[in-house]
């Protein structure tokens, strides 16, 4: 049975994975999934009992940074998502749960949710540094998606 090639062949084994792990959070930062989860879970916890604050400020806000990405916006959108995502982590993390609430479905919902927002900060704000808004543009030109500009 053959093994599969590294991502990275030229590279000694150690540091391609080390690399293929900055590459997964690059891609997973620039993806437009990753803040449409997070807003799902924000809405799910805080829709009942009702909490205007989060619904109101976090969940359209991972909605638009979802929406910019598919508009041709992958670096922007990656920033977007990664301020909003480490800031509802952030306060997320401010409210003490108590240990018996962390055993129920609600408590594992709220882990999974403060999970994926750091996970989103990480990934998003390496996909930002690392992005290239003129190649954004580009690209966005050269698909033509909405049929705008003349190619």
């Amino acid at each position: 049975m053959a093994s599969s090639p590294s991502p990275l062949p030229s590279l000694p084994e150690d540091v391609a994975s080390k690399k293929a792990v900055v590459i997964r959070l690059r891609d997973w930062g620039s993806s437009s999934l990753p803040p449409m989860l997070l807003a799902t879970l924000v809405t799910a916890l805080h829709a009942r009992p009702l909490q205007l604050f989060p619904l109101t400020l976090f969940t359209p806000t991972l909605l638009f940074a979802s929406y910019l990405n598919l508009a041709g916006f992958p670096t922007n959108s990656a920033g977007v998502s990664a301020a909003w995502s480490g800031a509802y982590a952030m306060t997320a993390l401010r409210r003490r749960q108590p240990f018996r609430e962390k055993l129920t479905v609600r408590g594992a919902v709220r882990g999974v949710a403060i999970a994926l927002g750091a996970v989103n900060f990480v990934g998003g704000g390496l996909a930002y540094l690392a992005g290239d808004s003129k190649r954004d543009e580009r690209e966005r030109l050269e698909r033509n998606r909405w049929g705008g500009e003349d190619s």
